[in-house]
């Protein structure tokens, strides 16, 4: 069971809007802002890559080696978004990990990510990588 405890609340400004009181006064910050839009967490080192788990990712695709898409159900209204990676195993297999992405300039759907080991990045060797977790904030279409 889950409990909300409020001790005040008051009107807002604007949809979405919250104020939250900090140690160094009034914070205010837009609620849909700072929510993940799109979160996965991939599995790349199988022959098929798959989302083990997904908000807003609707499949995947493999471009080879390290190489993957990743599509959304529901468009970003912009290609302007962030995106935050993390990559690995689920036992130590040849060290760190590393996933970085780019989008296309006009493709508001996808977002491209590539994984390598730490020992590859100077060679840009790219690695099939077992875990790519992956959050995306931005404003949906």
């Amino acid at each position: 069971m889950s409990e909300i405890i409020v001790d005040d609340l008051t009107g807002k400004t604007s949809a979405g809007d919250i104020t939250v009181t900090s140690e160094g006064g009034a914070v205010t910050m837009q609620l849909q802002q700072g929510l993940a839009k799109v979160w996965f967490l991939l599995e790349g080192d199988i022959g098929t890559p798959v989302f083990r788990d997904s908000l807003n990712g609707s499949s995947v695709t493999d471009n080879g080696t390290g190489d993957y898409t990743a599509f959304f159900s529901n468009s970003f209204n912009s290609n302007d978004n962030a995106l935050t990676t993390d990559a690995g195993y689920t036992q130590n297999v040849g060290g760190t990990y590393l996933a970085s992405s780019y989008y296309y300039s006009t493709q508001t759907n996808q977002r491209r990510i590539r994984c390598s080991s730490f020992s590859n990045i100077a060679s840009s060797t790219l690695t099939d990588c077992e875990q790519i977790g992956a959050s995306i904030f931005g404003d949906l279409a």
